[in-house]
């Protein structure tokens, strides 16, 4: 449904006063929930467009009425407050209604990368504990690998036109329409709104658990980094199931504002989508950037109306020639799933290569392996405490082990190794974890590396980032073939590609006699990493070996 903008003249008058307070002050402590932001702002903003994702445009008052009918038809499913929802759902309506309806119901989101595969979504499955799960027919092909008598999943709803996969021992229907209008879960901010797998950097991927609080502090704090008003278009083309464009969101319905949601990024599609929707401001990933200069120049390069982008990770010679050429400025930032948007500057203070200074509201610290503060200008990891109730993850779903590791004396360990300048800006250095970061996604390296052992032919396998072309990290395997066994490069990732997401499909692969290890066997990365790519080392860009981009078993 398309919906007008006009808003009546009551709500027009609150929302000028609004403009002088700040969010905290119009939302207290027991309304930073999603069901009272919603409730509230739509009695504030009415028939305003918040919302346009997969061609549905919603305005405020539909929002808010939508997640009301879509918790009616959970609940009409089967689903109580404190269940988990999976939900398998590229940028379409059909993702957003079930992560508002749940919020509504009081039940928890488990929005799942559509890439997810095999071992991988196996494991996300068994350890949320769904029992529905809403997935586009598309994408049914990758639950006929999976055991399904080891997880607890029991029904599908179905998103889209076209067949679905054989799966007879699910109960499955199509994605319902809205079922009443049912009151609000009375939740706290401290409760679960959703839980978002990042991938493990030495095990399993883990279902970090995102409270109410925490998105409202997330809109609160990138709204005011960017300088987000009630009269702006924010347009993303970032997956919602990830924490930036849901994090978008909340900037949006927080301010007053209105996000189009794209279907995915496209460089060639991404100026003229800017323009198509009267843009303001946008989102970029730093990969992103390289890929959006390297397209043939246009009139589209400057046919929009985008003051700034929140741009994490952009390389800092990449600055310049951007906002050259594009005629905006680009904002880099640090946040993460588990905490929030911790770091960033104003445009006008934006120093290129650097993550910006820290945010009020948040404590950070540079500490050695023994959590000891480090002076300006040593590098350490970066650990973090926010000032605010529930603005940070409560921990890892299922995982308490996993929580205390990464909380350790009361401070998150981001696993980043970072260096604070003298006068308060922050310089990202590597990661101190063995993770690899790709064209926005996080992929496991121990996750990976299960897969390439799966095959009889490999003995061994370390998976570990060398840098690419896009000043980001490529995923590159060193292995060791069991003896008497013959096995080519491209039969190995033929083997990869129905068991992994597409992204995390290895570019480089060598062959090796053996692997660097410790006394104890371990295997030591950082050796590899500084060794990188060699002549020996197989590059499938090269030889034009294509990743099927929606690869199923």
């Amino acid at each position: 449904m398309h919906l007008s903008h006009l808003r009546s003249p009551i709500a027009a008058i609150t929302a000028a006063k609004a403009v002088s307070m700040s969010l905290p002050d119009l939302f207290p402590p027991s309304e930073r929930t999603l069901p009272k932001m919603l409730a509230r702002q739509a009695e504030r903003y009415r028939q305003r467009r918040l919302v346009t994702i997969g061609g549905t445009a919603l305005s405020y008052a539909d929002t808010r009425d939508a997640a009301a009918g879509y918790a009616g038809a959970l609940a009409a499913a089967g689903t109580k407050p404190g269940d988990r929802v999976a939900i398998m759902c590229g940028n379409r309506a059909e993702l957003l209604l079930s992560i508002l309806g749940c919020a509504w119901l009081g039940a928890i989101a488990v929005p799942i990368n559509t890439a997810s595969r095999g071992a991988q979504l196996q494991h996300i499955l068994g350890n949320c504990g769904a029992r529905l799960l809403v997935i586009e027919r598309e994408l049914t092909p990758v639950l006929v690998s999976l055991d399904l008598a080891h997880i607890p999943l029991e029904a599908l709803w179905l998103v889209g036109e076209g067949p679905a996969g054989d799966l007879r021992q699910l109960k499955s229907a199509p994605f319902p329409k809205p079922q009443g209008h049912m009151p609000p879960h009375p939740a706290e901010p401290g409760d679960t709104f959703a839980i978002l797998y990042t991938s493990g950097t030495t095990g399993l991927s883990k279902g970090v658990c995102c409270p109410h609080a925490q998105y409202f502090w997330w809109g609160v704090y990138t709204s005011q980094l960017i300088g987000v008003r009630e009269s702006d278009v924010l347009v993303t083309t970032l997956p919602v199931f990830h924490t930036n464009a849901l994090g978008a969101f909340f900037q949006t319905l927080l301010s007053g504002a209105t996000i189009v949601v794209e279907p995915r990024f496209s460089a060639s599609g991404f100026m003229p989508a800017l323009a198509q929707h009267k843009a303001t401001v946008t989102f970029v990933l730093g990969a992103m950037v390289p890929m959006l200069l390297t397209q043939e120049e246009s009139a589209a390069d400057r046919a929009h109306n985008v003051r700034l982008a929140l741009a994490p990770a952009v390389p800092a010679h990449f600055h310049k020639s951007f906002t050259d050429r594009f005629g905006f400025g680009l904002i880099d930032g640090y946040g993460s799933t588990e905490t929030n948007c911790i770091m960033g500057a104003p445009l006008a203070e934006q120093r290129p290569g650097t993550m910006g200074r820290l945010l009020p509201g948040f404590a950070a610290r540079v500490v050695d392996v023994n959590d000891n503060e480090l002076p300006d200008g040593e590098a350490g990891e970066l650990v973090l405490r926010a000032d605010e109730p529930f603005a940070f993850a409560t921990g890892y779903f299922g995982m308490a082990d996993k929580t205390v590791e990464a909380w350790r004396n009361l401070w998150f360990h981001t696993g980043d190794r970072v260096a604070r300048e003298p006068d308060g800006y922050y310089r990202f250095m590597d990661r101190m974890k063995d993770a690899i970061r790709r064209r926005g996604e996080n992929i496991s390296s121990y996750e990976v590396e299960q897969v390439l052992l799966s095959h009889p032919a490999v003995a061994n396998a370390a998976v570990f980032p060398v840098r690419s072309e896009l000043a980001e990290d490529e995923v590159m395997a060193a292995l060791i073939l069991r003896a008497g066994t013959r096995l080519t490069h491209s039969e190995l990732l033929d083997f990869c590609q129905p068991r992994m997401p597409y992204f995390a499909v290895p570019r480089y692969l060598e062959f090796v006699e053996a692997l660097p290890a410790t006394e104890s066997g371990k295997v030591t990365k950082y050796k590899l990493r500084e060794r990188g790519v060699t002549a020996a080392t197989w590059d499938r860009e090269k030889v034009g070996y294509k990743v099927v981009r929606k690869s199923a078993p």
